[in-house]
């Protein structure tokens, strides 16, 4: 077979049924055995391969993100060389930073050609390299085969991320025996691996566990993405339920325990729930599992959980542990295996204790520091657009969304009632991520209702991707709530910068997104300016069958609250004008934050 033809048939070997991708001068043979391979089964286009050409390289990155964190398969994605293979880096670096198995096939000039600066020629390993779980040049036909079988086996095992495998044209052309079997010798990755799923959590260590759980009155998990790219999510909510635990997640965590569960706290962090924030400050042992202590949740290690006595960790990645906060107890190891052995072993030997006081703290918490907002003001306000999208949905929509106020919105105000609901671009905080990814979602799972929430700012990114959602007649629901600029920046610049709205005023209102989403095909493309208006709106476009697209002008001058601040600790939370407040927090505008601080 040529390499071309390697190169598509072990991606069907692989299970992959979708390719997201642009195709161009170095990266055509392959695609040209995408259209045979699939013309061979005519009769069985079960078996076929589906390709789905996106506006540019970005969303089609963003797209196999989004397939792969709905899915929990490996998504995977096809371009180009040079300036197809560039316009990658930023979803390259977004699936590492979130840690989502992708695999990117690049094309790349001859090898013969390469380091002459040919006609779109980039240093791809180069330039990857700093930004990937892995990149594979592939100089050697033989070994191409092989090359794309352990970049998948990269790709999905042990704390999962993007692989790019870079193919010079030559290498695609050329004619080798095709094995239908083997992977690369990478010896001392697969040691580590199997070091992992070996690891067992001995007796001593058990025990020690639950020593520390038997001292503690208040004890609480905090849970990150670790959970859902772990596939532990019932391991986690069994464990909690066992022994009567309160959850609170990360951003990238939520939906590993139901949100509406009496033991969920929802989410933690700079933009968490009150009543979350105080759960962690009132806590005195504190359990982390698949979280990595993130400046958005722990911006001061030192405070963080300043009560606990003791603070337990439970990661795949050994280099998570003691990284930020130094910790009493940890285990390097899968999360679902982990927490199913402390469940047994606790059951085994007889734990019991009572949390009820605790647990009746933390309800009590939940109540009196609830979100909340203007529910009186004539403005539409975004807090209600998504509660009542929520009573719609009943939390069981696949939510994508940009980066923004728009996303903290949606992470507080939707319920998430199991994992791989939520997609969001966290670490990275990529503006344009949401639609692409929405599109990637319900290609991989077409029997769900698929939201794009996003703002007007963050949409601007990728824009042209409404087009493709038309184009493969895909029912994503886009949901545009504009405040007229890029609302996170202003509401920074007002409390930092003394109203002084540098570039964020976006001087950008020319645009008419319905008319942009009737351009694309949109059948159903509304503007809502009136509150009265909203529900029927949003029941209208959840119905529709077929790509829906709503805006809604929403209250310019709405916030996002609670907040904590850059480099302040929860003591110091800002909850804002509706949401009760424990105690006096210190006064958020200090003056200005240095440059060095985070965004």
């Amino acid at each position: 077979m040529n390499g071309s033809d390697i190169i598509v048939q072990v991606l069907a070997d692989e299970g992959v049924d979708t390719v997201f991708g642009y195709s161009g001068g170095a990266i055509l043979p392959t695609y040209d055995a995408i259209f045979t391979f699939n013309e061979n089964r005519a009769r069985t286009p079960n078996e076929q391969i589906k390709l789905i050409v996106p506006a540019n390289e970005q969303g089609a990155g963003f797209m196999a993100a989004g397939y792969a964190r709905a899915s929990g398969k490996v998504g995977v994605f096809m371009v180009t060389s040079g300036p197809g293979a560039t316009n990658c880096v930023t979803p390259i670096r977004d699936c590492m930073a979130d840690s989502v198995p992708v695999v990117l096939i690049t094309g790349q000039v001859p090898t013969g050609a390469m380091g002459t600066d040919a006609f779109q020629e980039a240093p791809i390993v180069n330039i990857m390299g700093s930004c990937a779980k892995h990149v594979f040049l592939v100089t050697k036909p033989e070994e191409l085969e092989a090359t794309v079988r352990t970049a998948f086996e990269v790709a999905r095992s042990g704390r999962p991320g993007p692989v790019v495998v870079d193919v010079p044209k030559d290498m695609q052309n050329a004619v080798v025996p095709f094995q239908g079997e083997g992977l690369l010798p990478i010896r001392g990755y697969r040691q580590r691996l199997e070091s992992l799923r070996s690891a067992r959590l001995s007796d001593r260590k058990c025990k020690q566990f639950f020593e520390l759980l038997s001292r503690s009155e208040r004890p609480l998990l905090y849970v990150g993405g670790g959970i859902i790219s772990g596939n532990a999510s019932e391991e986690l909510r069994a464990f909690a339920k066992a022994f009567n635990i309160p959850v609170v997640t990360t951003l990238m965590g939520l939906g590993a325990i139901d949100t509406t569960d009496e033991l969920a706290m929802h989410m933690l962090g700079m933009h968490g729930a009150a009543y979350a924030n105080y759960a962690v400050e009132d806590c005195d042992f504190l359990i982390a599992v698949g979280a990595r202590f993130d400046d958005r949740v722990a911006a001061q290690p030192d405070a963080f959980a300043p009560l606990a006595r003791a603070v337990a960790h439970i990661d795949i990645d050994a280099a998570e542990i003691g990284k930020v906060k130094q910790v009493d107890w940890a285990h390097v190891g899968e999360a679902g295996r982990s927490l199913v052995q402390l469940t047994e072993w606790g059951q085994t030997n007889g734990f019991k204790k009572d949390f009820g006081p605790w647990l009746e703290h933390c309800r009590a918490l939940k109540e009196k520091h609830a979100w909340n907002y203007d529910r009186d003001s004539e403005a539409i306000q975004p807090y209600y657009v998504i509660e009542c999208l929520n009573r719609i949905t009943d939390g069981r929509a696949i939510v994508a969304t940009g980066v923004g106020q728009h996303q903290m919105w949606a992470a507080q105000y939707f319920d998430f009632r199991e994992p791989r609901l939520w997609l969001t671009s966290g670490s990275m905080g990529t503006m344009g991520f949401g639609l692409p990814a929405a599109i990637g979602a319900a290609i991989a799972c077409p029997d769900r209702v698929v939201i794009d929430v996003d703002g007007d700012g963050s949409i601007r990114m990728n824009l042209g991707e409404l087009e493709t959602a038309t184009t493969y007649n895909l029912p994503v629901k886009v949901l545009l709530l504009n405040n007229l600029g890029d609302g996170m920046v202003r509401q920074w610049q007002k409390l930092y910068y003394e109203d002084r709205f540098s570039g964020s005023d976006k001087s950008l209102h020319r645009k008419d997104f319905i008319k942009a989403a009737q351009s694309d095909g949109y059948g159903f493309a509304v503007r809502v300016t009136r509150k009265e208006d909203v529900e029927q709106a949003l029941k209208d476009f959840i119905a529709y069958d077929g790509p829906a697209f709503l805006e809604v002008m929403i209250d310019t001058e709405a916030g996002v609250y609670p907040m904590v601040g850059p480099g302040m600790t929860y003591r110091q939370m800002v909850t804002g004008d509706f949401i009760a407040a424990r105690e006096q927090p210190v006064p958020l505008t200090k003056g200005p934050i240095e440059s060095t601080d985070m965004f």
